[in-house]
């Protein structure tokens, strides 16, 4: 018993040493502060990290003056690299928030606040017009895009962020010391809005673990896939990487398969449509892509569209036809490419002066060029037919919804460092939502 007693004090010895970086120095200080919509605009939730144990997580907010107060939890997170850095995650959700207006926040500890930052409550039910700002593939190096991000969320451009995979190039690079520093830069953009993620091939090592540890989205434990509804939007959120992980277990895919199925289901039941008519999926993996590779994009049967080699179980491309999924976004591939509506290889125009008005089949958009130190994907010498319009400049993608019936779309270049330049720009207008064979103009 007594070496047992020992044991355990050493081990909890050694826990607090490693908190404080072993150099007897304290990290009390919040950093790394984002924020996340839990799926009820009533709330906010605040994600940030420390290095030393503060005892208590807390968020203080108000509209005027921080006289509202919420108090959070706090989890050890220890990174699977050589020197098994550690960090505190704490988690606060700021509640009675009211729709629409703005709110200013700290967080911390009596130890030590953060500075303070604001954010607008999102606002109530789905008469409203939603703004959103989606890329994947932005690192701590070469990460083109993020100033102008910065610049335009800090004037209110955007209600939320929308990340498609691939952090910092990568979070666990350097024992995290990366995703640390990249959790810091984008600190300008997530903590004045809502930053939402999917998880992308560069999230994999230790089982995803950093991407898992670091965000916070709604109706999930691990942040692999989930859904959240913002205005007249219903928003899906997958991981394409358990079709290609398989050292993390099989038993993933038909897991997420099923729940996709489901929450399908739910979003389609008439009463749900009719409030949230567009359903909006975002993952890291394309379906299709044109680019000079040998991404599963490229091939004719892709893993992602027709499911596993052989069998073809567990493809998503008959999921995003038979319930009416309207827009898809995707990255991986460091390019822009936006894609006529189409569904098994068949363009599904709505006519061909109007080809995104009532539109027969999913739009495919891929986005994956905000910037990192891998640069461009170029794109084959011939540009498929099903392929709209596609760029290789560095940038981002702008979403607004602006009501029930249209959804406005631009790619974002920031090639010029000193402007942002709209290089595609288009509109989707759909009269008749539901499952595609079912919609109307399809009879």
């Amino acid at each position: 018993m007594k070496f047992l007693n020992a044991f355990l004090l050493v081990s909890v010895l050694l826990c607090v040493l490693q908190l404080r970086n072993v150099d007897g120095i304290a990290y009390y200080q919040p950093e790394q502060l984002h924020l996340s919509y839990p799926d009820d605009p009533t709330r906010m939730t605040v994600t940030w990290s420390t290095f030393s144990d503060t005892n208590s997580s807390v968020c203080e907010y108000g509209t005027d003056r921080l006289d509202s107060h919420a108090v959070g939890k706090r989890t050890l997170f220890v990174d699977g690299g050589p020197e098994s850095r550690s960090q505190i995650i704490h988690r606060v959700v700021m509640t009675n928030l009211i729709p629409g207006q703005r709110y200013w926040y700290h967080c911390g500890s009596m130890l030590g606040w953060s500075e303070v930052f604001f954010f607008t409550a999102l606002q109530n039910g789905s008469i409203w017009s939603p703004r959103f700002a989606l890329f994947g593939d932005m690192g701590n190096a070469n990460a083109q895009s993020l100033p102008f991000l910065q610049e335009e969320t800090q004037r209110g451009d955007y209600d939320a962020i929308i990340h498609v995979g691939d952090f910092a190039y990568d979070m666990d690079s350097d024992n995290a010391k990366v995703g640390d520093e990249f959790m810091r830069q984008i600190q300008s953009i997530a903590a004045y809005v809502p930053y939402m993620v999917c998880a992308g091939n560069h999230e994999q090592q230790y089982n995803f673990s950093n991407y898992k540890n670091r965000f916070t989205m709604p109706h999930s434990d691990d942040n692999m896939f989930f859904s959240y509804n913002i205005g007249p939007v219903h928003f899906i959120s997958i991981s394409t990487e358990f079709y290609f992980f398989l050292q993390y277990g099989f038993k993933q895919i038909p897991t997420q398969y099923d729940w996709l199925v489901k929450d399908l289901k739910e979003a389609n039941r008439i009463e749900n449509r009719i409030k949230r008519p567009w359903i909006v999926l975002y993952g890291h993996r394309p379906m299709y892509c044109s680019n000079n590779d040998t991404d599963d994009c490229t091939k004719l049967n892709s893993v992602i569209r027709v499911g596993l080699p052989i069998l073809h179980w567990f493809g998503l491309e008959d999921l995003l036809y038979d319930y009416g999924v309207d827009l898809a976004f995707w990255a991986h591939e460091h390019s822009y490419e936006r894609l006529y509506p189409i569904y098994n290889l068949q363009i599904m125009k709505g006519s061909s002066y109007a080809p995104y008005t009532n539109p027969k089949a999913s739009v495919h958009v891929t986005t994956g060029s905000a910037g990192c130190e891998e640069d461009h994907d170029p794109f084959g010498t011939s540009k498929p037919e099903w392929t709209a319009f596609r760029s290789m400049d560095y940038g981002f993608t702008r979403l607004n919804v602006y009501n029930s019936t249209h959804v406005h779309i631009q790619q974002i270049s920031v090639d010029n460092p000193t402007e942002a330049v709209v290089i595609d720009d288009f509109w989707i207008i759909s009269y008749d939502h539901g499952p595609f064979a079912a919609r109307a103009y399809n009879e």
